[in-house]
């Protein structure tokens, strides 16, 4: 079905081009004009354009390809915006030029004139000529010029019948193709093939990983620099909405029954951080306020988390994903990365104290006056009583990232830290980094559910807090405890429990710096999550 027509003002001086549509990327004048007087004003808007933060300096066209249907001729445009503070993206924008009655979108580019006829630029994928296109070429493995579609073995059906755009566009553009798969088309790219596509690619055609969305194709590009991943599609996989949601759900249940129970806060009893917990070690009193459901559905989460681990860390062939012990190299990159990374958040924190208040005044103050022990950590980091391994990971590991699968969870996006570049993306870390994302992102979640129902439960923040921090570690133990024996189990090497302890911290204490810049950035009301999750580690 077409959208509604484009409104008049569209047509209002349209950008004139000598040049037809047939050859309109090999003509200088137009990615000239396309560049500079078109794209720069359109993706500004555009939600899956990353620099929003950043000034604008240039964007030229580094490479292009033709891909055509019967009907029409598309372009795949590779794009460098270059920016004022001497960085640059590169990212990746189908193109279409249609009359105005073949539209099947009121979204456009910019109108033109191409040569004599009239039309308007859009993006391709608007176009479900185009997107039928994809489908085909893929369910083909077809090659054409510089660009590969490859199509998994996994991918049955090949019959093109429907497309739709997936919720609203992010950082990437998915689209749902039968009802059955989805193309994720990557919009920022990188000189590398995505670490999403090589990952979702090994965990189902060398590992046949269940808990994961299978990968039924992808589309590269083949530049002298490398590799491109422009697309990668996998299973539709049937779920109920994200962790995140659900845990929100959960413990906004758990801190209403305080209320409904009746329960003294203060009466509850605690464990130190990092106790392992089987399931009959939790006291009655916490599971009579939690229920038992939440921590059962923490053991299966934990049981897929290990086995995705057991699954990177298990191949012996390919170098990509062979287990690596630690080594000098390794600590110097890791040392580098993490004191510049602690030095920008300083420098952050510094500057937005004003912003600051209450408790989160206090504890900002807190961790100034703590710094040097915090760097410290940081540095004291010894690879020489290491006994683990490490291996290829998730990198960017959270309740977001996971699918509510009725009693069971899938496991996706392995595109890795959005701030890391995709070199470090691929660097072989130890699998409890993905361990200490998870329970950072239970710690947000249930200090988001007091922020956003502050009215709504009848204690005092304070004994919010409290009670908070009692349900984290009773998450943490339960979780530890089953990950730890299915890991074990599986032959993954991920140490004793010192090293596990060691490392669990130590990743805790990153992933907390690194959300500190972002609450402040964006929201610093909520800076006093990472704040209170940087005190408990290092104890003051």
């Amino acid at each position: 079905m077409k959208e509604a027509k484009i409104n008049e003002d569209a047509f209002v001086n349209p950008f004139v081009f000598k040049t037809d549509w047939q050859t309109a990327f090999a003509d200088d004048e137009f990615r000239k004009v396309f560049c500079s007087d078109i794209l720069e004003e359109y993706i500004l808007n555009k939600r899956w354009y990353g620099g929003k933060a950043s000034t604008l300096k240039y964007i030229e066209v580094i490479d292009w390809f033709r891909i055509k249907s019967e009907k029409n001729t598309y372009y795949g445009v590779l794009l460098e915006v270059n920016f004022k503070e001497a960085f640059y993206q590169h990212y990746f924008m189908p193109v279409a030029f249609m009359a105005e009655e073949e539209l099947d979108t009121n979204t456009i580019i910019a109108p033109v004139k191409m040569g004599k006829q009239d039309g308007f630029l859009i993006d391709a994928l608007h176009q479900e000529d185009f997107r039928k296109l994809l489908f085909d070429k893929i369910a083909g493995s077809d090659k054409e010029d510089k660009v590969r579609f490859h199509r998994g073995k996994k991918l049955k059906d090949r019959e093109y019948r429907s497309s739709r755009f997936m919720g609203v566009e992010q950082s990437n553009t998915s689209i749902i193709y039968n009802d059955a798969f989805v193309l994720k088309i990557f919009r920022r790219i990188y000189i590398s093939t995505n670490p999403d596509y090589e990952i979702s690619r090994f965990l189902t055609e060398r590992m046949d990983f269940k808990s994961s969305p299978a990968y039924l194709g992808s589309i590269n590009v083949t530049l002298s620099e490398g590799d491109i991943t422009l697309g990668l599609m996998q299973d539709l996989v049937p779920n109920q909405g994200d962790a995140w949601r659900f845990m929100l759900e959960e413990t906004d249940r758990i801190f209403d029954n305080l209320k409904n129970k009746k329960i003294k806060i203060k009466d509850l009893p605690d464990v130190p951080l990092f106790t392992r917990l089987k399931l009959n070690e939790v006291p009655h009193e916490i599971i009579d306020w939690a229920g038992l459901s939440i921590f059962q559905r923490i053991r299966t989460l934990a049981t897929r988390t290990a086995e995705m681990h057991i699954a990177l860390g298990s191949d012996i062939h390919d170098t990509a994903f062979t287990p690596t012990t630690y080594n000098g190299d390794y600590t110097v990159w890791l040392k580098n990365r993490l004191t510049y990374q602690f030095q920008n958040r300083l420098n952050i924190l510094e500057n937005n104290l004003h912003k600051l208040d209450g408790l989160a005044l206090e504890l900002a103050n807190r961790f100034l006056d703590h710094k040097k022990e915090i760097r410290k950590e940081f540095l004291d980091f010894d690879w020489t009583k290491m006994k683990s391994e490490r291996i290829r990971i998730h990198g960017d590991y959270h309740l977001g990232q996971v699918l509510v699968n009725g009693d069971d969870f899938y496991l996706l996006d392995f595109e890795g830290e959005p701030e890391s570049t995709i070199r470090d993306r691929k660097v072989k870390q130890p699998p409890l980094k993905d361990v200490a994302g998870m329970f950072r992102s239970f710690h947000y979640a249930i200090y988001a559910t007091i922020f956003n129902n502050s009215d709504k439960y009848p204690y005092e923040q304070e004994d919010l807090f409290r009670a908070g921090e009692l349900l984290f570690h009773y998450f943490v133990g339960v979780f530890l405890q089953t990950y730890t024996e299915t890991a074990q189990g599986g032959n993954l090497n991920i140490g004793y429990k010192k090293e596990i302890d060691f490392l669990l911290k130590y990743c805790l204490l990153e992933k907390a710096v690194y959300e500190l810049g972002y609450e402040l950035n964006s929201r610093p009301r909520w800076a006093v999550i990472p704040l209170t999750g940087i005190g408990s580690l290092m104890g003051y």
